[in-house]
């Protein structure tokens, strides 16, 4: 029986079974054995220290590392040395971390296998992280330069850093283990995954998000992706600094949001919609009410004054299910100030635009799409989805009269990310709703050495007409804001 199954069997309150002990080859040096562990096993001395530095994470295949029977007596010992305290809902999560870690020490100290000091904490690490942590995800969950993970069945794992996806040093002992984590996962947050409902949304402790997808649906094994949400979120100033953004388009963002504009944020997938939703929420004003709707809480709204929706899956029994759509209509009854969609997908987006025509002005959600004038496209779409039997035309004009600005945000080809055209919504000129761009990123700045695009958003000179509404409302825009290049050059 390897780790995972014992941990499992442990964490259920299942008994170990015992097994007379397999002949094993011989090793070079024999260490003692645990008188609690439930088999003999002999375990090849350690060889001398490696050079000081940051271990990579580590593949948990059955017998791929010296340490891995040492792991596996060292994770039954320590669940015959703690017992039910490890479901003690008394103790705190730092208590629990502080006393598992505690144990794990005495138990390491009594295999007395020569260790290095190094060893002995990665072994102590491993072996905490499958009791109360991801397992082999753990570590890479723990670097603040991971971003993604995806899990591709249970011996390959990739992630991405700095927008480049590399295929990581982690792995799962098994399928079945692989399985355990991602029960652990959505479990955590009262959803479930089994082969009738074999793909489920659920999120992490600190708001990161998580898919994933068992089998029948998933062929090749069970597949987890994970993205990775900052747990300080990011503010204005930081995706100036990233590039995403430009002094002169933050300026004008913050007052759209003050001037209780309707914005959409449109982009591709992994683009960075819900990171640029938190900075336009940050700049709402305190003393306004907000409902926020999503299928899976990630926004990090920093008011005091915010009432947090997360729709509800069926049960086992495919009833129960609370969609988008229903938690925008009640949010209408909650006396909002301000309404923010998470992200838009179905028949909801016709609710959330009859409320941005009905007194809600300020709202804000996200919407899939490559272009500003895609984003009106499939907005009508999703519009059409609601079942209900609306001339397009009527759509249209539903859409130019609720909608303010779109913000469009584009994955470039060297991993950044970028706010590639801030647009308004002026009406309509016959069937068409006519758009005007206010910021185009500049691409004929072309790419660095290392491919790296050079250029950035720049104001195309045209005033949009929603200033209008600044100046009633008392917001002041710097000179800069709409000038050229030339005319910004000139005002420095």
């Amino acid at each position: 029986m390897n780790l995972s199954e014992r941990l499992h069997k442990a964490r259920t309150g299942e008994s170990t079974p015992q097994r007379q002990p397999a002949p094993e080859p011989v090793a070079t040096a024999v260490s003692p054995t645990v008188a609690t562990a439930p088999r003999p096993a002999a375990t090849a001395a350690v060889a001398t220290a490696a050079p000081a530095r940051r271990p990579e994470p580590m593949i948990v295949t059955a017998g791929s590392d010296p340490l891995t029977k040492l792991k596996d007596r060292a994770a039954t010992a320590l669940f015959a040395r703690m017992g039910a305290r490890l479901n003690d809902p008394s103790l705190s999560e730092q208590q629990l971390h502080a006393l598992v870690r505690s144990e794990l020490n005495h138990v390491v100290e009594e295999e007395k296998v020569p260790l290095t000091a190094e060893q002995q904490q990665r072994l102590i690490r491993d072996v905490q992280d499958e009791v109360l942590g991801h397992g082999p995800l753990q570590r890479l969950l723990d670097d603040p330069t991971v971003t993604e993970i995806m899990v591709n069945g249970p011996d390959m794992v990739y992630v991405e850093q700095d927008g480049k996806l590399t295929r990581a040093q982690a792995g799962f002992a098994s399928e079945e283990h692989l399985r355990r984590i991602i029960e652990r996962i959505v479990s955590r947050v009262g959803r479930r995954i089994d082969e009738s409902s074999p793909l489920v949304d659920a999120r992490l402790a600190d708001g990161s998000r998580v898919n994933a997808v068992i089998a029948p649906l998933a062929f090749n094994g069970s597949s987890l992706t994970i993205r990775k949400f900052s747990k300080d979120p990011f503010k204005v100033n930081d995706l100036i600094n990233f590039g995403t953004l430009s002094p002169e388009m933050a300026e004008l963002l913050q007052a759209c949001v003050e001037a209780r504009l309707n914005i959409i944020v449109s982009g591709g997938t992994g683009t960075g919609k819900t990171t640029l939703l938190n900075v336009l929420s940050s700049f709402i004003p305190e003393g306004e009410r907000i409902v926020t709707i999503e299928d899976a809480v990630e926004l990090q709204l920093q008011q005091e004054h915010v009432v947090r929706l997360e729709s509800r899956p069926p049960n086992i029994e495919g009833k129960g299910e609370i969609g988008i759509r229903e938690l925008v209509r009640n949010s209408l009854r909650m006396r909002p100030d301000r309404i923010v969609v998470g992200e838009v997908r179905g028949g909801e987006s016709l609710d959330m635009l009859q409320a941005m025509n009905t007194g809600h002005d300020g709202s804000l959600s996200t919407v899939h799409a490559n272009s500003p004038r895609d984003a009106i496209a499939r907005l009508e779409t999703l519009v059409l989805m609601a079942g209900m039997d609306l001339p397009l035309r009527a759509i249209r004009e539903q859409i130019a009269s609720a909608v303010d600005v779109i913000v469009q945000l584009s994955r470039l080809r060297d991993g950044t990310r970028r706010v590639t055209a801030v647009t308004e919504v002026q009406g309509m000129e016959g069937q068409t709703v006519t758009l005007q761009d206010a910021f185009l990123f500049d691409f004929s700045a072309g790419v660095d050495a290392s491919g790296k695009f050079l250029g950035k958003p720049i104001a195309t000179g045209v005033r949009p007409r929603f200033t209008d509404r600044f100046d009633e409302m008392g917001i002041t825009l710097s000179p800069r804001v709409f000038g050229t290049p030339s005319q910004r050059q000139g005002l420095r």
